[in-house]
């Protein structure tokens, strides 16, 4: 077979200069295709070439049929965020084909299936036809997985353009099918055929190229959803009611998958956790409620339709003073809005969650690695201050594939907070000559003291009351009662500051313009730093992990005249908060905020702030 020329000019400046390590690559497929696997393979495969890379899914929220993108940033420097133009596209949807084509930039390459019929109009790329069907006809791939197979051309033929080791390729394989060597050497079969035929048919005249690096050693890669999951199997979990919901399901998918392997009791055998999945939402946080009312470490996961529907339970979990863990895991809204995109559009609803006067403290991860940590700390925040705890995490951050550091387990005890067994309650009842309540506040912090069913002391038992209550559990109306009763609910919520994570800053020499952020857009912010400093606008950066704002995130606000609240939702929702909570800083915060589903990007927060400066 001759050679096959690309079609862009090769004395172009792209194709003189080498660009490698430094560029993007997406993935145009069917969804239900089988596409999956074969871009994950890439991306681990880059990945243990030593290379910073993150995968973006974007995906249809049908089954399958539609279009479906996966990009995979490929970046010397280790930036992960997302960037908005194709370097290589790997065309495998003809529905979609003059959009690839569109997106790349001058340069760019373009790889897709020689069969195709659609016209190329641009002589700025450079493209590369693959022999896909005739590659897999000559395989002895069985006909019912020939189409999912089909896209391990892609693969081999991406290896050899840019130089990714077929070795790495493998163990990418061997991790993805657990070792199954049958499937492993039917899809490494056809990723060298391929490979070989690139290296016989095709001419390379663009510039992306890969070389191996070092810069990934001690770090993993992982999703959020499973770091949260895991993180909860470190922090106790003992008790998980759930619903499937996107993008909130691989959560408990990974806690039915390692909590067998992890918490079996060594004598006997028995699981030592409960995961049910329930009928419906609401009977998923009711099962969650009564879970943590009997003194299990109790969670659901979840995203905003279903946290609308858990709102009432959530509010007596508050008023009853019951601890359980909530994961959201958000999407775009409202109503079923788009289930497959990403957003940060659930903050002030699931911070006054419930009717009624409600604060509900919230984590913010902004990182893999702190969703492991959120894991297990969101159980010790929720038992020492007798509440319902919201883990605010997003699709982008819990469904996409990130490099991240090796989790930590910290050398801390697990914190129950202030339970009375049998020999605490007597000890309280003697000091206090018999003056106790369940929802007395003793040590001045709003904080009660609380009792668990099988306590057999006689003063252990009360009503977890959702009505008007005393401080003894007992039910009252009277309006200096419930006043008192609220009073002291502020004050446990004010005393929360001195337990939730403290908020992350970082500073730069001669800033002037202060930038403050919640989870996932982290990565973005960072780089958009890099590039207004490297411009000469030098920026201060605070990213909250927390609600009830800590006293530092007010002092951040003080120190500048001009704070950018960047969030991914229509109103400004965070920018609202603080507003709040701080409204005497009111007149230095602005807000830049996106709606349309994707992750940010540096370019437009950099965009977003030279803009406001210049007004």
């Amino acid at each position: 077979m001759a050679l096959v020329q690309p079609t862009a000019d090769a004395q172009s400046p792209s194709a003189r200069t080498p660009i490698v390590n430094d560029f993007c690559i997406t993935f145009s497929t069917i969804n239900g295709s089988g596409s999956a696997t074969a871009n994950t393979t890439v991306l681990r495969a880059l990945f243990r070439m030593g290379i910073p890379v993150s995968g973006k899914n974007i995906f249809p929220s049908n089954i399958q049929g539609l279009p479906t993108w996966y990009t995979i940033r490929v970046s010397k420097d280790g930036y992960i965020g997302r960037v908005e133009e194709d370097d290589i596209v790997i065309a495998m949807n003809p529905a979609t084909f003059t959009r690839e084509v569109e997106s790349l930039k001058p340069g760019g390459v373009l790889l897709y299936p020689d069969d195709f019929r659609n016209e190329i109009t641009r002589n700025d790329i450079f493209t590369y036809p693959m022999p896909v069907k005739k590659l897999v006809k000559e395989s002895d791939t069985p006909n019912n997985l020939r189409d999912y197979i089909a896209n391990m051309v892609y693969v081999g033929v991406l290896a050899q353009m840019i130089g990714i080791e077929l070795e790495k390729i493998y163990m990418a394989l061997d991790f993805h099918f657990k070792g199954k060597k049958k499937a492993i050497d039917s899809n490494y079969n056809i990723i060298t055929a391929a490979a070989d035929w690139a290296k016989e048919n095709l001419v390379k005249q663009d510039a992306y190229r890969v070389e191996p690096m070092n810069a990934t050693d001690g770090y993993i890669m992982a999703d959020g959803n499973t770091a949260g999951a895991l993180g909860s199997i470190y922090g106790g979990v003992q008790f998980t009611g759930w619903y499937p919901i996107t993008p909130a399901s691989s959560l408990a998918e990974a806690l039915n998958e390692y909590l067998p392997q992890l918490r079996k009791d060594p004598e006997t055998g028995k699981n030592t956790f409960i995961v049910v999945q329930a009928e419906d939402e609401l009977a998923a946080i009711g099962m969650a409620v009564g879970a943590g009312f009997a003194g299990l470490r109790s969670m659901t996961s979840t995203s905003g339709p279903g946290l609308s529907l858990m709102a009432e339970y959530l509010g007596l979990a508050y008023y009853a003073e019951v601890p359980v863990v909530v994961w959201d895991v958000q999407r775009v809204g409202p109503s079923t809005g788009l289930p497959t995109r990403t957003a940060q559009g659930d903050l002030l609803f699931g911070h006054f969650i419930s009717h009624g006067d409600t604060n509900v403290p919230m984590l913010f991860p902004g990182s893999v690695e702190e969703c492991f940590e959120f894991g297990w700390r969101a159980f010790d925040l929720a038992e020492r201050l007798q509440t319902p705890i919201i883990v605010m995490s997003d699709l982008d951050l819990g469904m996409n594939q990130w490099m991240t550091k090796r989790f930590e387990y910290p050398d801390v005890p697990m914190d129950r907070g202030k339970i009375l067994w049998e020999e605490d309650l007597q000890k309280m009842l003697d000091e206090r000559q018999g003056d106790y309540g369940r929802y007395l506040d003793i040590d001045g912090d709003g904080i009660p003291y609380r009792t668990l069913p099988g306590n057999r002391h006689p003063r252990s038992a009360y009503f977890a009351r959702g009505t008007g209550h005393d401080e003894y559990g007992r039910y009252s109306e009277e309006p200096a009662v419930w006043e008192r009763v609220f009073t002291r609910l502020d004050k446990k919520y004010k005393t929360a500051r001195k337990y939730v994570p403290r908020p992350i800053i970082n500073n730069m020499e001669g800033a002037k313009i202060g930038i403050i952020s919640i989870g996932s857009t982290d990565p973005a912010i960072e780089e958009a730093r890099d590039q207004l400093a490297a411009e000469g606008t030098p920026t201060d950066y605070l990213r909250i992990r927390a609600i009830p704002f800590t006293e530092e995130v007010n002092e951040f606000i003080a120190r500048h005249d001009c704070n950018f609240v960047i969030e991914m939702n229509r109103d400004g929702q965070l920018k609202k908060l603080l507003t709040l909570y701080n409204p005497q800083q009111a007149p230095r915060l602005m807000y830049a905020a996106r709606m349309d589903g994707l992750p940010l990007t540096a370019r437009w927060i950099k965009s977003q702030i030279n803009c406001q400066e210049v007004k």
